[in-house]
């Protein structure tokens, strides 16, 4: 099965991260897309992130009764900060029945020559990459890519956390599920 693998940090999943998740099941040949909940994103200041496993639930509520998107916590059980080239090995190696691939915007493929053993991925991984405003792919570092047209959305989860602080309506940004999981928890208040 062709799985493309969706890494972010989630915090929080938001309808933007829903909407380019269905744009590729609707308009590739991928069979499923995972949500790749990151611990710890090596380009990231963690000190924002709620915990890990609050966010993989609030990923597995946004996409609740979805059978071709699923979340995966395999970045948990990994060293931090989480590489994708060690992710995607370990992710081969226990399911060797899947192909996978890596979905990501055109801004952060424009950096991928600074991840860790790149040249890896671009020899045994396709890229599905929806192309971002502002940021045009001019070098492929000889990758296999794919290119969508995803519709897009301004949105981000670090301006969703700064209205909750502002208490602000979240509402329409992100599931309703989602929302009331943290409205319930006070996520994000601090």
């Amino acid at each position: 099965m062709t799985v493309g693998l969706y890494f972010g940090s989630f915090n929080p999943v938001h309808v933007g991260h829903l909407i380019i998740a269905n744009h590729v099941i609707n308009s590739t040949d991928l069979k499923q897309v995972w949500f790749v909940v990151s611990p710890q994103n090596p380009f990231k200041n963690s000190a924002s992130l709620l915990n890990e496993y609050q966010r993989l639930h609030l990923v597995n509520i946004a996409i609740d009764g979805e059978t071709k998107l699923r979340s995966s916590n395999v970045e948990f059980k990994l060293p931090k900060p989480s590489y994708t080239v060690d992710t995607l090995a370990y992710l081969t190696e226990k399911h060797p029945e899947n192909e996978f691939a890596i979905i990501m915007g055109s801004d952060g493929f424009q950096n991928l020559d600074k991840w860790k053993n790149y040249q890896l991925l671009i020899k045994n991984y396709s890229f599905y990459i929806y192309k971002r405003p502002g940021f045009e792919i001019t070098e492929t570092f000889g990758a296999k890519i794919i290119m969508l047209e995803a519709p897009l959305l301004d949105i981000s989860s670090t301006r969703i956390r700064s209205l909750i602080k502002e208490k602000k309506s979240i509402r329409f940004l992100v599931p309703d599920a989602v929302k009331e999981e943290i409205e319930r928890n006070g996520y994000y208040k601090m």
